[in-house]
């Protein structure tokens, strides 16, 4: 059954409203996924808060036109599909690269990332890199470590000077 050119007009409308609110994205090509694959593809972006659909190459170039991802959209080729995100794209970039190395039939086109066109060797870089949440543990670690030193050392000198006092009634140096 053929879409309808009103039907289009209204798949580009929503399409471009979407990507409007989006900061990154990846596209990907996804041939010969199983249902099963692609199941387990679509719940490994939703958990970590993307959107993953499979789009027309011609109508996701006019949705894109004016938004932030509008670059890595053009002049697509093939099956494509895209995964976006406005929050984290370093989560969407570790879940996306996790399939493709247990499917290796689901490979990267393209990517952007806060406007910023990146290929695929970037991909795998940003999926590399530590998560947000993981960035600011090590944060928090870092600012934390002079507190607890300076909070053991002042602990330490009591307890030194206990021991010392305690020593010294031991070898009798008070003299009774």
């Amino acid at each position: 059954m053929a879409v309808t050119k009103a039907k289009k007009i209204e798949q580009v409308e929503k399409m471009g409203a979407d990507f409007k609110k989006v900061k990154s994205a990846i596209v990907g090509s996804f041939a010969k996924l199983t249902v099963a694959q692609d199941f387990e593809l679509r719940k490994s972006v939703r958990s970590v808060g993307g959107r993953y659909r499979v789009v027309k190459n011609t109508l996701a170039a006019r949705a894109a036109k004016g938004t932030a991802i509008e670059e890595s959209l053009k002049k697509l080729k093939g099956v494509t599909s895209v995964a976006t995100t406005e929050g984290d794209p370093v989560a969407l970039a570790k879940a996306l690269t996790k399939i493709a190395k247990d499917v290796p039939s689901f490979q990267f086109k393209s990517g952007v990332v806060e406007g910023r066109v990146i290929g695929i060797a970037e991909i795998e870089q940003l999926a590399n890199l530590p998560s947000k949440e993981e960035l600011i543990s090590k944060l928090m670690f870092l600012l934390n470590a002079p507190a607890q030193r300076i909070a053991s050392a002042l602990n330490g000198l009591p307890r030194n000077l206990a021991v010392t006092v305690n020593e010294a009634i031991k070898a009798n140096k008070f003299g009774s």
